[in-house]
Formats: structure tokens, sequence, C-alpha cells
């Protein structure tokens, strides 16, 4: 893996005709958008994050790509050294979506400069006149200013010969173990009316299937690599441990002993309010909090949404503490050998912030699909 931030020269959009697809992803975070796209059976040549720890995971994770660790309004041209002649591009990328979230409200304005990031996305469409592009968000991107970015993206994109179709997913629909639901919009430049009626939900995985399997730890646990902890019951714990034996990633927050006596009143399914309100008493007004503060997961479910699990204090389904790395990891649907960089906080937040890979393998595939009929 090669880090780029230096050097930048000019693309060269050549005739796609018989050309091989490739895949370009904007601000890529940890890469669950490529592992999708790596899945559905499209290369990923090149990314874009400005993250540092992002995209160290990105690459050692993704070896056949080039990482530009820098901010996207900076880059002008791509690397100078890299060629995207005789391939079929699927540009794609989720601009950050913090901003488009209806929970919260302290950034959900359009004086927010992280907000107009989605014209940066824009703008490289322009340069590298992809043949395909998936733009991916919060489903607020839907609503969000009476649905004005929206319609931007779609009214850019068709003035640049783009034909759009979008819907919104929902994660456990696709094998995740996650009720997450994310917006996915798919434009052709060969005028294609994508559809996504045809894609086929699978069983819903719960969060036993997922990391029932992974070693018992405690509160505050910091040893990275360990053995499994028992053997893997699930086609889907399975799915995950490829031929691993061990893997990253357990490490957990650790909690005061507050916390942890909060922890202790709170059944699966239940959150903050099971807490009394005696252990409480640091919130000027408890009664405002989220319903997924102090939730603790029920087993037999599909988890809610990770998200910012440390800052949310979301609870292991059996043990007094916070979600391990590897385990949020596994509701995300990354695969056991997936390692991610930086301290523990670093790991929490790519993997909280990170589009499911399965989900994106989904939509990943309808493009593949259309390639291979025409």
């Amino acid at each position: 893996m090669v880090f780029l931030s230096e050097y930048y020269g000019v693309i060269m959009v050549v005739g796609t005709a018989n050309m091989q697809l490739v895949g370009v992803d904007l601000f890529s975070g940890a890469g669950g958008l490529s592992l999708g796209a790596e899945l559905a059976g499209i290369d990923v040549i090149l990314a874009v994050e400005s993250d540092p720890f992002a995209a160290a995971t990105y690459a050692l994770n993704h070896h056949k790509a080039v990482i530009v660790n820098k901010d996207i309004r900076e880059i002008k041209v791509f690397p100078d050294n890299f060629s995207l002649e005789d391939k079929k591009i699927v540009l794609f990328g989720g601009p950050p979506c913090q901003g488009f979230s209806t929970s919260n409200r302290k950034t959900n304005t359009k004086t927010n400069p992280q907000n107009w990031l989605y014209c940066e996305f824009i703008r490289i469409v322009k340069l590298v006149m992809p043949e395909w592009i998936v733009f991916e968000n919060v489903t607020g991107f839907v609503e969000f200013a009476s649905g004005d970015f929206l319609q931007v993206l779609i009214d850019e994109l068709a003035k640049n010969g783009y034909k759009s179709s979008y819907e919104i997913l929902t994660a456990s629909d696709f094998g995740v173990p996650q009720r997450r639901s994310r917006f996915f919009l798919i434009a052709s430049k060969s005028g294609k009316q994508i559809s996504f009626a045809n894609l086929t939900k699978e069983p819903s995985v719960t969060v036993s299937d997922a990391i029932s399997d992974l070693p018992v730890l405690e509160n505050g646990a910091v040893v990275d690599v360990l053995p499994y902890g028992a053997s893997a019951e699930s086609d889907y714990a399975r799915l995950m441990r490829g031929d691993s034996e061990e893997c990253t990633g357990h490490l957990v927050s650790k909690n005061s002993e507050l916390v942890v006596k909060r922890y202790e009143h709170i059944r699966q399914g239940e959150n903050w309010s099971s807490i009394p309100k005696l252990l409480m008493e640091n919130y000027a007004d408890c009664s405002r909090c989220h319903t997924g503060i102090y939730h603790r997961l029920r087993p037999d479910k599909p988890s809610v949404v990770i998200g910012n699990y440390r800052k949310n204090m979301l609870v292991h389904p059996w043990s007094n503490r916070g979600l391990s790395v590897r385990e949020a990891a596994r509701l995300q649907s990354f695969p056991d050998s997936y390692v991610f960089a930086g301290s523990i906080g670093f790991q929490q937040q790519q993997v909280g912030n990170a589009v499911p890979p399965l989900l994106a393998k989904k939509v990943f595939e309808i493009i593949s699909k259309e390639e291979k009929a025409i």
C-alpha cells in the first residue's frame, strides 16, 4: 500500500468499451464500502481519506489500492503515476454524515461546512466522469434542507449525463446483524435506470449469532489478540472467522465503577430508563436522554445501530461492560481478518462510522450484474 499525499498529476479518461470495472472510494474511512465492492467483484484501486488513522486501517486491509491521505478539498487532480486508462470506473463514497443525522441537531444546519462536502463528491464526479456512481449516506440526507441537497445531487448528475436511482436499505435485511438503515444512490452514465426491487433479502442474523463465539472479556480489557472463546455455531460466525484461529480487536473501554453499577440494572432490550435515578444524578435531566443511551443488546434480535457505541454506552448482552472493537466489527459485518489501526478510541470511531460491508456488497452486486449483462 502506498500513501500519496504530495504528488498529483492529470487524470486521463478514455473510452470504456470492454474495459475492466474498478473502484475509486472517496471519504473511504476504514473501508466498509470498498470491502463491499471487492466482495462484489470490483477491484478498488484508489481511495481518499483525510483521517490518518482511518487511512492506516484502509492501508492494512486493501493491499491493491493506493490510499491518498488528504482532505478531498485539497485534491484537484489525482496521482500522476495513477492511470485510469483501459478501466471502467465505479466512483463511490459517503461524505461525512453527522450533519445530516436527524438526531444531531447541533450540526444539522446548512451553515455547517461539513454538510457541503457532498459538493466535493460532485466535483470529483465531473473530474473523473466514471461509468458508475454510488453515493451513500444516512437516511436523513433525503429530507435534509427540505430535500434540497438530494435534488441538487440528482440535478448535477443529470447535467453531466447520469441517470440516478436511489433507495433506503436496512442492513438487517441483507445478512447484517444490525438494524441500520442507509441511503444509497446509483447513477449510470449509460442512462440505465437501476432497480433496487430485485435485491434478495436474507434471513435475520441475531447478536448471539454474531458474537457468542468471541472470547469472554472484562470491563477495560486491553489484550488485543486472543483466540476464540467458543466454537462457531452460526453460519454468520463461521463466515466472519474464515480460517482464522484468533483475531484482533478485543479492546473494551474502561468504565467507571458508577457506570458499571448502572449496567447492572439494565436488562436485555432496556436502556437508561431502567437505571435508578439515584445513579443518574450527574445528568441535568436524564429524561431527555436518547433511547439508545445505555441500551443493552438483545441476543435474540439484530443489534440496534452501532454508531458511536462508546458515547452511547451500548451494553453487552451478557456482561456488565461495553462492546469490544471486535464485537462491534462483527455487528457491522467486518470479517475477523480485518485489522483496525490507532488507539481504542480511533478504532471504535472507525467501526461505528463504517458502512456494513455485507450491505455495501448487495448494492455493488447490482452494478456487477448490469456489467455482466452488457
